[in-house]
């Protein structure tokens, strides 16, 4: 069940919401309960074949968080050793089902050249969302081995994993966040300024996917898929086919980031903002502080600081950047394109690391306006060629796009030209028009969220009752605007992007 479909939009989500508040006006236990029921739902909807790993990963992650909260009595040595395990067990998981096929291809290969027999290939159905609510619960035991979980109630960790606004495609959340929301008694009670705050978020989400995502997703698909297959893209169409990809990844999970924040603004619970116009950077460390937040949080958290972070100098901390954008890029996907595409950022991070320390300057030290100007250039840059490898279905795509770019191949379009004229639902022209659109709203305009929110707390509207009405009837007749169109999108099955990591 997509949150771009008639099923979610019109059945599941105004049912579950008033059922949600129905039950919570009796019994906010009962309401956390029907909740969470409804996002397991929601997750055996997708696939009923992987709900009992969920279940299993749920219940056995929240006895290993028991085991792990100090304790009078419990050695801290003991409770080290309980964590190495749950751990363990965590991304072994991960690891069997995420990548099996990648170890024992690559395996294989190195048997191949010794005249060796392949081993057999697993094949395992990759569950959808696991990448996700493993983070999640990695979070959670680790913070429970610090002493900084208090919530123990089942009913509200159940609700905290399966949560379905985040549970496919993240935000990757922190127990902190979310338990004293799920404690709050006014989380249960309907407030008509959250319902409206939120679906206006999740209708600009909603036109992020539909409106521009897709449409020049269509023509980024046509690009790298012949790549592939083999025809070397010139030079107009590599540098259009990348920012075509560069505008849809962005579009595509920004779109989906906003509308489970809507959605669950809706339910009164609020979940972190996990872009923040990253490709207004001036810089690869500004880029990953806007984007994917909560990713980058986690992996800042959770893996950079444990590795020591910068307390051991420069040259450490250049490793260990490079480390934790390795195994960031390797949580993307099991493939040689995703390791490639984290060490890329790696590299850019060190870079830029070892550009500041040559200025004797940080990040954030004030530059000319020709200087941030052409910070941003070279970062938007660097972070389309890096797109190329995340994106392409192998390495050799991705230096025939690398190579259209350069101009090795040359400039002809009419490998494309064809194919490019009918694609169904695009226009030249059109085409054209939205790549214009999502450049301006990408660098011009501030994220979705707070464009919403403005509205109502807007100092300049303060003490100016008439225009502050004025405003917020403009922002819902451009939220109805944008609900409508997106509607007439409806019909076609088209995931997001990030249901494949």
């Amino acid at each position: 069940m997509l949150f771009n479909s008639y099923a979610f939009i019109f059945a599941f989500f105004p049912i579950v919401l008033f059922g949600f508040f129905l039950v919570g006006w009796r019994s906010t236990r009962a309401a956390a309960g029907f909740l969470a029921l409804a996002s397991l739902f929601f997750y055996g909807w997708w696939s009923i074949e992987a709900m009992p790993l969920l279940l299993a990963s749920i219940c056995i992650n929240y006895w290993f968080g028991l085991q792990l909260t100090p304790q009078p009595g419990r050695s801290d040595a003991g409770r080290k050793r309980m964590l190495v395990l749950a751990l363990t067990v965590n991304l072994v998981v991960l690891g069997i089902f995420k990548y099996a096929d990648f170890f024992v291809g690559n395996v294989n290969e190195g048997l191949a050249a010794a005249g060796i027999a392949p081993l057999p290939m697993p094949h395992l159905l990759l569950p959808i969302g696991i990448s996700f609510y493993t983070f999640t619960q990695i979070a959670f035991l680790v913070d429970c081995w610090q002493g900084k979980v208090r919530e123990r109630s089942f009913v509200h960790y159940v609700l905290f994993v399966t949560y379905f606004p985040h549970l496919i495609a993240g935000p990757v959340l922190h127990h902190a966040q979310m338990m004293p929301q799920f404690a709050n008694q006014a989380t249960y009670r309907m407030n008509a300024d959250h319902i409206a705050q939120g679906l206006a978020i999740f209708s600009f989400g909603l036109a992020k996917k539909l409106l521009v995502a897709d449409p020049v997703g269509q023509y980024a698909d046509l690009v790298f898929h012949g790549a592939h297959q083999g025809v070397a893209p010139g030079l107009f169409t590599a540098w259009f086919g990348v920012l075509a990809y560069t505008l849809q990844i962005y579009f595509d999970f920004s779109g989906y980031s906003d509308m489970a924040i809507g959605l669950s603004l809706c339910f009164g619970i609020r979940l972190p903002l996990n872009f923040d116009s990253p490709y207004k950077s001036t810089s690869i460390i500004e880029f990953w502080r806007r984007w994917h937040i909560s990713l980058s949080t986690f992996l800042r958290d959770y893996l950079y600081i444990p590795l020591g972070g910068n307390r051991k100098g420069p040259a450490r901390r250049h490793i260990n950047l490079f480390l934790t954008m390795l195994l960031g890029g390797l949580w993307h996907g099991a493939a040689w394109t995703f390791v490639i595409w984290g060490a890329l950022h790696g590299a850019f991070l060190i870079v830029n690391h070892f550009w500041n320390a040559l200025l004797r300057r940080d990040a954030k030290a004030p530059r000319s306006r020709i200087g941030r100007v052409f910070g941003w250039l070279l970062t938007f840059v660097c972070v389309m060629v890096a797109w190329v490898v995340f994106r392409a279905e192998s390495t050799g795509a991705a230096m025939r796009i690398y190579e259209g770019m350069l101009g090795l191949n040359g400039a002809p379009l009419t490998a494309f030209k064809e194919a490019y004229e009918t694609m169904p639902m695009l226009r030249k022209n059109e085409f054209y028009q939205t790549m214009i659109a999502g450049l301006f709203i990408c660098l011009a305009l501030p994220p979705a969220i707070s464009l919403v929110r403005w509205v109502p707390e807007a100092q300049a509207l303060q003490g100016r009752p008439v225009l502050s009405r004025l405003f917020t009837i403009g922002m819902a007749i451009l939220t109805v605007t944008l609900f409508g169109f997106s509607v007439s999108k409806l019909g076609n099955f088209s995931p997001f992007l990030y249901f494949q990591f």
